[in-house]
């Protein structure tokens, strides 16, 4: 049999070869499945001479955290590896797991710097126990499918996180711990049933008796991914002949009459990969407010959803970044909104939306310009309440904001990948 050692190169191998980057990071919470990982991180790192970067995300919801994130720090010293502990509070508000995992990545993100790829340890029992709350949610193919492997995060700098242990189960990685005397934790809200992953985790050993154990529910959510491939390379085909993306303003332009054409799955990935490109957000909007927006937009309305704004026209559906979603920023940050690049930055000039005070200030509008309701929404840039810039206006000399690179090259190669 191969070992776990062997499987974690090879998945590696696949992930980031064949050229590796000189550093990657490591989630790792001190649990038993990010110490294994831990663990075949660094023996992996003996043969490829990769340097790696640990961090736990102390989340404040237990008294005991704080001892594993030290717990942590400690192993990763023995390795000789540099260890970072971030901290996350809840709000209080929403479904305090989704928040952590949202929360945890936010942070990671910061924290970065420069290394781009950022290793997670999920496993197969995290693809079966994620397939069942989700199908408990009623979730379509998207939600259904298996953990992708490498996914990444949009952004002026995107972070791709890597699963290099989906293949592997969890008592595998602790019986990998306990041969070479490794330590780890067990967090103990994996058996309260207050929190829906443990009592999937309790369910599990029921339907495991009926023949719907891991290795079946993984599969399933592994088939349901090759669905979803398909499903994606039909949106993306569809929006070549629908869509187009105006890069001077960010907008997106949808053909209103082959839009209502196309078979409702297909109009619910453009809308919701539209929204999350135009917004350069981590993740896709929720199903039910995604089809209350579809619903309004095909009997000729539109709304808001996910930052983002959307307006029936009369050939096209224009979907552009909500103006009340923006703020201010310094110029001198060089970026705005994640996804526009500020050029030259300035110290004495403000970056921020058009809005209504800066177009009463274009002198005159040009052919072919976004109307009122988009406009509102253009990067420009001001020195107090004058505006001196806005590129799709045509107000300022010299070019001062283009979307930044990082992101995917256009939305269709984005519908490929999310």
């Amino acid at each position: 049999m191969t070992s776990l050692d062997q499987r974690f190169a090879e998945a590696m191998g696949q992930l980031l070869g064949p050229d590796f980057p000189r550093d990657i990071a490591l989630a790792v919470s001190g649990g038993g499945d990010s110490m294994a990982m831990l663990t075949l991180a660094h023996n992996w790192t003996r043969h490829w001479g990769v340097r790696l970067h640990v961090v736990t995300v102390d989340h404040g919801l237990r008294p005991e955290s704080a001892e594993e994130a030290a717990m942590v720090a400690e192993e990763c010293a023995l390795l000789g590896w540099p260890h970072a502990t971030l901290s996350w509070k809840w709000k209080g508000q929403g479904n305090v797991m989704d928040a952590a995992r949202r929360g945890r990545i936010e942070v990671i993100d910061r924290w970065r710097g420069e290394i781009r790829d950022v290793l997670l340890a999920h496993t197969r029992d995290d693809v079966a126990e994620t397939f069942l709350m989700r199908l408990r949610r009623g979730s379509g193919v998207e939600g259904l499918s298996a953990m992708q492997p490498a996914r990444v995060l949009p952004g002026h700098a995107p972070m791709r996180l890597l699963r290099p242990c989906l293949d592997m189960g969890r008592e595998e990685l602790r019986h990998y711990l306990r041969t070479l005397k490794g330590r780890w934790v067990e967090d103990p809200t994996n058996e309260d049933p207050h929190y829906d992953r443990a009592r999937i985790r309790r369910l599990r050993g029921l339907l495991s008796e009926e023949g719907m154990g891991t290795e079946a529910l993984a599969g399933t959510a592994q088939r349901m991914a090759r669905a979803r491939e398909a499903l994606r390379a039909r949106a993306a085909q569809v929006w070549r002949e629908i869509g187009q993306e105006n890069r001077a303003t960010g907008d997106i332009l949808i053909a209103r009459d082959g839009f209502a054409a196309v078979e409702r799955d297909t109009q619910l990935r453009i809308l919701a990969g539209g929204l999350q490109y135009v917004a350069s957000a981590a993740y896709r909007p929720r199903s039910e407010p995604l089809e209350a927006l579809l619903d309004r937009v095909l009997s000729g309305g539109g709304g808001t959803l996910h930052g983002c704004e959307l307006r029936v026209e009369r050939d096209h559906l224009r979907l552009f970044r909500e103006c009340a979603a923006l703020a201010p920023a310094s110029a001198d940050l060089g970026t705005w909104d994640t996804r526009w690049r500020i050029t030259p930055p300035e110290l004495d000039l403000t970056v921020a939306p058009l809005g209504e005070t800066g177009w009463r200030q274009v002198p005159e509008r040009p052919e072919g310009a976004p109307p009122f309701h988009a406009a509102r929404s253009l990067p420009s840039l001001w020195r107090g309440d004058r505006l001196v810039a806005c590129d799709a206006l045509r107000v300022g000399h010299a070019p001062t904001a283009t979307l930044a690179p990082g992101r995917a090259d256009n939305l269709e190669s984005f519908l490929l990948s999310h």
